[in-house]
């Protein structure tokens, strides 16, 4: 977290009815779950005040506590507002046509893709011309430890998060290839944290391969995904992974999208 707030140092400083938003973005800003004292060491506001901001922020759906009782992270409301945000029409015309350019040079369908809880989300979808297709509309939700999209996310996470998740996750078989052991999962994520980009080699749905690459904010930090998927017997994984720097160019444009004005 960064330092304190510019708040002149005293107490009210900071408008009442902007201290709900600061909250909000420290918690955004930070990528990871985050306690009150930990926002507070950003925002220098009193005790009292802070617990009492983030029970509202609980109550009302904003956010919602981890596991361990100590921190919070985005709730469903807050989650829904960002959705919202990035689908908003002006950034999605051109998100859509940096997509669909995408689509047509590599031949088959290429999504965005953004984290929610404990899945990733189709946000954007350009479908191959060929008719036969693997359907996953906009809206599907799949599986983190199994998906291209889902193992690039995991890739962003620290060391701990990354091994909490794999060791209470039920890492069901969807097929005979899905990794379903934490240690080999955690092993290979970081070996795609080096790489920059991610795989699935038919681990999600039979016949199915997948390759995914990060769009990153401007602070460098995993925002959402773009990958192309196909049937293995029309483009094999080693196939895909050759249009890998097709993918980090557009996501390099898409994420430039982001930071516009």
């Amino acid at each position: 977290m960064d330092g304190l707030l510019d708040t002149g140092g005293k107490d009210g400083a900071i408008p009442t009815n902007l201290r709900l938003l600061l909250v909000l973005e420290a918690m955004a800003e930070a990528g990871v779950p985050v306690t009150p004292t930990e926002v507070n060491q950003r925002l220098g506001l009193p005790k009292p005040t802070i617990h009492r901001l983030f029970t509202t922020l609980e109550q009302e759906g904003f956010i919602q506590r981890e596991i361990d009782g100590r921190g919070y992270s985005p709730g469903l409301r807050l989650r829904k507002m960002s959705t919202g945000i990035l689908s908003s029409l002006r950034i999605r015309t051109a998100r859509l046509a940096i997509l669909k350019q995408l689509a047509e040079e590599i031949g088959e369908t290429c999504n965005i893709a953004i984290p929610d809880r404990d899945a990733m989300v189709y946000l954007d979808r350009v479908e191959t011309k060929w008719p036969l297709r693997i359907q996953l509309p906009v809206g599907t939700r799949v599986p983190f430890y199994c998906t291209a999209s889902g193992k690039m996310y995991l890739s962003s996470l620290d060391r701990r998060h990354l091994r909490s998740y794999a060791m209470s996750t039920d890492l069901e078989a969807r097929t005979a290839l899905t990794v379903t052991d934490p240690e080999q999962l955690i092993t290979e994520v970081l070996e795609i944290r080096e790489r920059g980009y991610s795989t699935d080699n038919s681990e999600f749905m039979e016949g199915m391969i997948a390759v995914a690459v990060p769009i990153h904010e401007g602070n460098g930090r995993l925002v959402s995904t773009l990958s192309v998927h196909a049937p293995e017997q029309r483009l094999s994984l080693t196939g895909a992974v050759a249009h890998v720097e097709q993918l980090k160019s557009a996501a390099l444009k898409l994420s430039s999208l982001l930071s516009e004005d």
